[in-house]
C-alpha cells in the first residue's frame, strides 16, 4: 500500500522508490506483485510519466485509510507505554515539499498528547539561527548553509527550474541555457529563504545578471505574480507542480549545472527529547509526510 501511494502521489518510479526507502527494483516489483494479485493493471507506463488507472484510483483511498489505521494503531501503542511530556519547540519554511509538517504535528501530537508543541514558520537562514541559539529544538529547512554545529539530516532533493508566465519569450522552450537569463527581470523570495541564496549562488557562478523586481514572502503570491507578467522566478520543481502554476511554462535548466534545493531536519545540541521522537516519524513512514509532486518528467521504469 505504501508503495502504491507513493507511486500515485510522485508518478516517477525512482522517486516513489526514494519516499519508501527501498530499491526501484524492489518497487516495481511490489507493484507487479500487487496487479497480479488483483488481477489488474493498477498504473500505465509511459516514456512521459506513470499515472494510476481507473483501478488504480479506486483502490487509492483504501490505502490511505489502511496505512492511516496502521499508524493510528502504533500511536495508540506508544500512548500507553511511553508517556512523553514537555515542549516541542518546532520551526519550518513554508512549502518544503520534501516533509509536509503540518500533519507531521498532528500525528506526532496524537501520539504525545502531553508534549506542549510550540511552532513557528520563517524563513530558512532565520531557522538555523533560532536552532543555534537554543531558541529552537528542531527544525526542516531548505539550505545547506551554516549547519556544521546543528545536526543535519538530509531529507531530500528537487531539481531547481524556470517559472514564466505563458505569454513570455521563453515560455516556449522546455530547456535553457544560462546566458539566457541574463539581464531578465525575476520576482524571488526574501534573502531569508533558502532557496533565495541558492538563486543567487547559482547565478552568480554562470554570470546572470538579474534584476528582482518583486521579493516575496509567501509562495503562492509569487506565483501570482509571475503569473501576472511581473517576472520569471527559480523554484524548486515542486513548486513549479502546484495547481496554481498550471497555467505557467516550466523550463529546464542545463542538467549539468542545475542547482538542487536540498532539505534538512536540523537540531539543537541540547534539543529537548521530543525532537528525536518527531524525527523518528518522519523516517517511520515518509510516504505519509511527502507533497505529491507531478512535474510530468521522463520516468525511469
Amino acid at each position: 500500500m505504501e508503495y502504491l501511494i507513493a507511486l500515485a502521489d510522485e508518478q516517477h518510479f525512482t522517486r516513489a522508490a526514494a519516499v519508501c526507502g527501498v530499491s526501484q527494483s524492489g518497487l516495481s516489483a511490489g507493484i507487479r506483485n500487487l496487479e497480479d494479485e488483483l488481477g489488474t493493471p493498477l498504473f500505465l507506463r509511459t516514456t512521459r510519466r506513470v499515472e494510476p488507472t481507473e483501478a488504480g484510483l479506486a483502490l487509492l483511498p483504501f490505502a490511505r485509510t489502511m496505512l492511516a489505521q496502521v499508524a493510528a494503531g502504533r500511536d495508540a501503542v506508544v500512548r500507553a507505554t511511553r508517556a512523553l511530556s514537555g515542549r516541542l519547540r518546532v520551526g519550518a519554511e513554508q512549502c518544503l515539499g520534501v516533509v509536509d509538517v503540518p500533519p507531521l504535528l498532528e500525528r506526532f501530537h496524537r501520539r504525545y498528547p502531553l508534549v506542549d508543541i510550540h511552532f513557528t514558520q520563517a524563513g530558512s537562514h532565520d531557522l538555523v539561527m533560532q536552532v543555534r541559539a537554543g531558541e529552537l529544538d528542531v527544525a526542516f529547512v531548505a539550505t545547506t548553509e551554516h549547519l556544521a554545529t546543528v545536526n543535519p539530516v538530509e531529507l531530500g532533493r528537487r531539481e531547481v527550474v524556470l517559472l514564466a508566465p505563458p505569454e513570455h519569450p521563453l515560455a516556449v522552450r522546455t530547456h535553457v541555457e544560462w546566458a539566457e537569463l541574463r539581464d531578465r527581470e525575476f520576482i524571488d523570495f526574501r534573502e531569508s529563504w533558502g532557496v533565495r541564496s541558492l538563486n543567487e549562488a547559482a547565478c552568480s557562478t554562470h554570470g546572470v545578471g538579474r534584476r528582482v523586481r518583486c521579493t516575496v514572502d509567501d509562495i503562492h503570491t509569487l506565483l501570482d505574480l509571475i503569473r501576472r507578467g511581473l517576472g520569471i522566478a527559480l523554484v524548486p520543481r515542486h513548486v513549479a507542480a502546484k495547481p496554481e502554476a498550471s497555467a505557467l511554462a516550466t523550463i529546464r535548466l542545463p542538467p549539468s549545472s542545475a542547482p538542487e534545493w536540498i532539505v534538512s531536519a536540523i537540531t539543537a545540541n541540547q534539543a529537548e527529547p521530543s525532537a528525536a521522537r518527531l524525527l523518528e516519524l518522519v523516517d517511520a513512514n515518509p510516504s505519509s509526510t511527502n507533497e505529491a509532486e507531478r512535474p510530468g518528467t521522463v520516468t525511469d521504469s
